[in-house]
């Protein structure tokens, strides 16, 4: 993407005069980056009787709180009868399996949680992992113990070396001792993290010991495709099998959102059925692969448009590495037809809207090369897979 340029991006398209202004705006790393209008109401959720179904809990991209947005913190369901697998944990997931009827959803105590088997992290991003403590810790006084089996947390592993720092700036490592902990890393540091509140439930209340509540695992990917974690783009690889249970079959394989890494997608096959999602990425032939004849592909999208304006040149060094990483670490929206209609897949979902607050019909006016289905994904969405 070094050489799509903010003229590129800006050229032949309507945009707010508002957000188009001189020099940079200045809004520093993690601030909510500003938008040309208020954000319209999103239409009805979709709903579907099938057995297998995907459920977007929430569609919101980035970690920013997005001014009068609609959407929540990026998450998704598949349901498979009366079960329920978690891809990623973004804000306000909890609350929204709940509204999403998920579970043993009408009690108190003994769910919604009491239906979820596995949760699958594409990514360390904050926006992905964020609500995974509230799903875990929170969990007890909503179902999580009531299973029939310990909830399996599965997602990349340790990076392995620093990514490198920006040219000019020389940060220090938080925890240098171990500063890109994996998934199973990260589970055990977030009971460490909350023994108190954990101890004094079970102890209180009688509960069994929470290392059988929830276990956290790496994703497998083969050590030869994780020896350079800074190299880009990302390795050539085909699926990985890691998962399956009496309901699905889970593969994974490595997708480009560097530098985070590893950064993954995921594929999920029940009787009915596949749903893929491609995390955070940009365009790449593994997601492809791993997406060929799915019957459901839930994909990223990015609006360059909206980003060029939100980021005019010149930019200081800060913005500019967020600018750069906005448009060259993600899928534009009108990238993302072309490569669901070369995997060959019947459903497109957008999902992770940056900006968030964009109305549906301007997405889907971005989408272009896409013969089959076209959803422009909203909050509680469910999207069946095979007969009612």
């Amino acid at each position: 993407m070094s050489g799509l340029t903010r003229r590129f991006l800006l050229g032949g398209l309507a945009v707010g005069a508002a957000s188009l202004t001189t020099g940079c705006v200045g809004h520093g790393p993690g601030a909510a980056p500003s938008s040309a209008s208020a954000p319209a109401a999103l239409r009805a959720p979709l709903t579907s009787g099938a057995r297998t179904r995907l459920v977007l809990l929430g569609t919101a991209g980035g970690p920013n709180w997005w001014l009068d947005g609609h959407r929540r913190g990026v998450a998704s369901a598949v349901a498979v009868g009366d079960r329920f697998y978690l891809v990623d944990a973004g804000e306000g997931v909890g609350p929204q399996i709940r509204q999403a009827r998920l579970g043993n959803w009408e009690s108190r105590l003994r769910g919604p949680l009491d239906a979820l088997r596995s949760i699958f992290i594409t990514h360390m991003h904050s926006d992905h992992v964020c609500d995974l403590n509230d799903l875990l810790v929170n969990g007890l006084a909503n179902g999580l113990w009531s299973g029939d089996a310990p909830t399996q947390v599965w997602g990349p592993g340790n990076r392995g070396q620093l990514p490198p720092a920006r040219p000019g700036s020389s940060p220090a490592a938080l925890a240098p001792e171990n500063p890109t902990p994996g998934t199973r890393e990260m589970i055990e540091l977030l009971k460490r993290t909350y023994a108190t509140d954990l101890n004094d439930r079970t102890f209180e209340n009688g509960l069994p010991d929470p290392d059988s509540f929830f276990a956290g695992h790496d994703v497998p990917i083969p050590a030869q495709y994780l020896a350079d974690p800074n190299g880009n783009p990302h390795p050539r690889m085909s699926p990985v099998p890691f998962y399956e249970d009496d309901r699905v079959r889970v593969s994974a394989t490595l997708v480009q959102h560097a530098p985070v890494f590893p950064a993954l997608a995921f594929r999920f096959e029940s009787d009915e059925g596949s749903i893929v999602f491609s995390g955070d990425t940009s365009p790449s032939e593994n997601l492809v692969e791993l997406a060929s004849g799915a019957d459901v592909l839930v994909h990223e999208v990015i609006a360059g448009e909206w980003v060029a304006a939100d980021f005019p040149a010149p930019c200081d060094p800060v913005d500019e590495a967020i600018y750069q990483h906005l448009i060259g670490k993600h899928t534009l929206v009108e990238d993302v037809g072309p490569l669901a209609e070369r995997a060959g897949v019947r459903t497109l979902v957008l999902n992770h809207f940056v900006p968030s607050t964009w109305p549906e019909e301007r997405w889907e006016a971005g989408v272009r090369g896409f013969s089959g289905r076209l959803v422009v994904g909203v909050d509680l969405d469910q999207i069946g897979i095979g007969a009612p």
